[in-house]
C-alpha cells in the first residue's frame, strides 16, 4: 500500500475464512475474491465511514488451493507439488466505500524450478513458509525457486498494486475524496 499512498491504516479483522464447498462458476480462482469480500465486509462493519480494502491471496496448483501451511509436513507437501511446475497466484481485492463495492481478482502464473529435497528441507526450516499462501514468499528466499513469472509480480507478493491504484483513483474521484 505504501507504493500507492502513505495515508492508510492496516488492520487485521477477525473474519471467518472458511471457503464454501461450492465456489460456483468462479471455481478455485474465485476463492481469493470470496475471502476478500468477507474481509472487506467485516472491516466495513468496524469502520463504516471509511474506504476499506479487503484482500486475500491463494495459490492454485493442479486445481488445488494451497493456503498457508500449518506445519513442516504441509509446507514440504506444497513445495513438492510446486516443484518443476506452473501454478497460479490469485489475489482478490474488494474495495468498499459506504454502500458500494468494487471487487476484482488478479491471477499471475509462476513457474518453479525443479527443487531438490535439500532445498525444500532448508527452506521449511526457516520461518518463511508458514505465513504465506502456497508456503513460499517470492519477495524473500522463495525467489530462488521461481524460474519465470507471467503477470504482476506484486500480485504474487500479495497485492496487485497497479490495478488497485487505478481502481482506487477512480473510486476516490467518483466520491469526491480527492
Amino acid at each position: 500500500m505504501k507504493l500507492i499512498t502513505e495515508d492508510f491504516t492496516a488492520v487485521s479483522v477477525d473474519a471467518d475464512e472458511t471457503l464454501p464447498e461450492d465456489l460456483g462458476a468462479a471455481g478455485v480462482s474465485g476463492a481469493a475474491e470470496y475471502l476478500a469480500k468477507v474481509k472487506a465486509a467485516k472491516a466495513h462493519e468496524l469502520y463504516p465511514d471509511d474506504l476499506v480494502i479487503g484482500c486475500d491471496t491463494v495459490v492454485v496448483c493442479s486445481g488445488k488451493i494451497l493456503g498457508k501451511p500449518e506445519n513442516k509436513d504441509q509446507a514440504r507437501e506444497y513445495l513438492h507439488m510446486l516443484s518443476g511446475s506452473r501454478h497460479t497466484v490469485y489475489t482478490g481485492c474488494c474495495i468498499q466505500y459506504k454502500d458500494k463495492k468494487h471487487c476484482f481478482t488478479v491471477g499471475t502464473d509462476v513457474f518453479f524450478n525443479k527443487l531438490t529435497n535439500e532445498e525444500i528441507e532448508a527452506y521449511i526450516s526457516t520461518d518463511e513458509p508458514y505465513d504465506k499462501a502456497g508456503g513460499y514468499g517470492i519477495q524473500s528466499k522463495g525467489a530462488l525457486f521461481a524460474d519465470m513469472i507471467s503477470g504482476d509480480f506484486y500480485n504474487v507478493v500479495g497485492l496487485p498494486v497497479s490495478r488497485l491504484n487505478q481502481i482506487l483513483k477512480k473510486i476516490m474521484k467518483e466520491n469526491d475524496l480527492i
